[in-house]
C-alpha cells in the first residue's frame, strides 16, 4: 500500500472508531482522540521515515514548499469515506508530523450540539458582532456554522466566509455562500476582510480573529451594518473582551471600547466535557448578550462585572459558565472532578457534593 494509501486508511480508521482527531508523531503508534482522551493504536511505532513519507504523502508540491518555507502548514482534504478532514502538519526535531481533525459530515442541529436556544436569536441579528469562544477542540467552529447553516436556511443574504481553512462546504439554500481559504484564495484575514467589504456581504465570518488588524476590521465592519461571526481562543465572556481590547495600543483603547460598546450583540464560551456515561462529550455554554447595562460596563472598561450582569440576564437567555456546569453535574451528566475543575467558583457545587455523599454514607 502506498504511503497516501495508508494515511487515508488510518484517517477512515479513526471516523469509524468515533475519533475526533488523528496524530501521527515520530517515535510513537499512530494515535486518536476520542471523547477528549488520546488512545494508542496496538501497533508498532512510528520511525522518524515514515512519519515524514506519511505525513508529506498527501501534499502537493507548492505546499510542501509552503512547509519548508514556515515550517507550518494547515489545510483541508476530502476523503471519499472519512468526508472533509483538516490536516495540520508542524515539525519537531526537523521532522514533519501530522494531525488531522475529522470535520463533521454534516452540520448538526442545535438540540444535537446542546446549544441553548439565544445562540439563534443571536444567527438572526440583523447586524453587529457575535463572538463564539473557547480552547481548541471545544466546538467554536461546528456552532459557528451551524449558525451560518441557520441563516442560509432563514435568509435571503450573502455569506462571505474567511476561514483557515475550510471545513464544513455550505450550499446555497436561500443565501449565497461564499467561502474563502486562507493561502488559497486569499494570502491573509487581514488582507481578505479588507475586500470582503467590497464584496456586498450582509453576514460576514470570520474563522478566527488573531490580529489586530483582523479584529479592527471586523469591529468596523460591524459598526456599518454587517453581521460579523468570529472566534476567538479565549476561555470566558471577560477574557474576551479582554483580549480584544488589550491588543490595541492605550493611545486607541478609549475609541475601541466605544466602538465594541456599539457593536457586540453577543458572546458565547463554550467547553466540551466528558460525559459521566462515557458516551461522547457533552457541551457547556456560558452566553452573554448585549443590553444596555453590558455596554455601559463595556464602554467604561469594566470587563471584571460582566459576570454579574450574566447571572441577573437568565431571562434573557444569558449564562455563567459556573451555573451551566452546577447543572450539567445536578442532572448527572458529568462528574463532579470534572465539575470542579472548571469552576471558576468551586463553592457552588461542594454542598450539593457533600449532601450526596453523605446521603449515599446513610443508605
Amino acid at each position: 500500500m502506498t504511503c497516501v494509501g495508508e494515511l487515508k486508511r488510518l484517517i477512515r480508521w479513526a471516523r469509524s472508531q468515533g475519533a475526533s482527531d488523528l496524530h501521527l508523531v515520530a517515535g510513537l503508534p499512530p494515535a486518536m482522540r476520542i471523547n477528549g482522551d488520546i488512545a494508542m493504536l496496538k501497533a508498532d511505532a512510528l520511525t522518524r521515515e515514515q512519519c515524514r513519507e506519511l505525513t508529506l504523502s498527501l501534499l502537493e508540491p507548492r505546499q510542501i514548499a509552503q512547509l519548508e518555507q514556515n515550517l507550518e502548514l494547515c489545510i483541508a482534504i476530502f476523503d471519499e469515506e472519512a468526508g472533509r478532514v483538516r490536516i495540520t502538519v508542524s515539525y519537531q526535531a526537523g521532522i514533519p508530523e501530522l494531525s488531522a481533525r475529522l470535520c463533521g459530515i454534516s452540520i448538526p442541529d442545535a438540540d444535537a450540539l446542546g446549544l441553548p436556544p439565544v445562540v439563534a436569536e443571536l444567527a438572526r441579528r440583523p447586524n453587529g458582532l457575535v463572538l463564539i469562544t473557547g480552547a481548541n477542540g471545544a466546538g467554536k467552529t461546528t456552532t459557528l456554522n451551524y449558525m451560518v447553516d441557520l441563516i442560509n436556511r432563514e435568509r435571503r443574504c450573502k455569506i462571505v466566509m474567511i476561514e483557515d481553512p475550510v471545513e464544513y462546504v455550505h450550499r446555497p439554500i436561500k443565501s449565497i455562500v461564499v467561502q474563502q481559504a486562507v493561502h488559497t484564495d486569499t494570502l491573509s484575514f487581514p488582507r481578505a476582510l479588507v475586500h470582503v467589504l467590497r464584496q456586498n456581504p450582509d453576514v460576514i465570518v470570520i474563522g478566527e480573529m488573531r490580529e489586530l488588524e483582523t479584529i479592527a476590521t471586523a469591529i468596523t465592519a460591524a459598526e456599518t451594518g454587517h453581521l460579523v461571526l468570529a472566534t476567538l481562543h479565549t476561555p470566558n465572556v471577560m477574557q474576551a473582551v479582554e483580549r480584544i481590547t488589550g491588543v490595541f495600543p492605550p493611545t486607541q483603547s478609549r475609541q475601541v471600547l466605544l466602538q465594541l460598546a456599539n457593536s457586540l450583540q453577543g458572546i458565547i464560551a463554550q467547553d466540551l466535557i466528558p460525559r459521566i456515561d462515557r458516551k461522547g462529550r457533552v457541551l457547556a455554554t456560558e452566553v452573554l448578550v448585549a443590553n444596555t447595562a453590558v455596554r455601559n460596563m463595556i464602554r467604561e472598561d469594566h470587563a471584571h462585572k460582566l459576570e454579574n450582569v450574566i447571572v441577573t440576564g437568565r431571562k434573557q437567555g444569558m449564562c455563567t459558565m459556573d451555573s451551566a456546569l452546577v447543572e450539567l453535574y445536578q442532572r448527572a451528566i458529568i462528574s463532579y472532578d470534572s465539575a470542579v475543575t472548571r469552576l471558576r467558583d468551586s463553592t457552588q457545587i461542594h454542598g450539593d457534593h457533600a449532601a450526596s455523599a453523605s446521603g449515599g454514607a446513610t443508605g
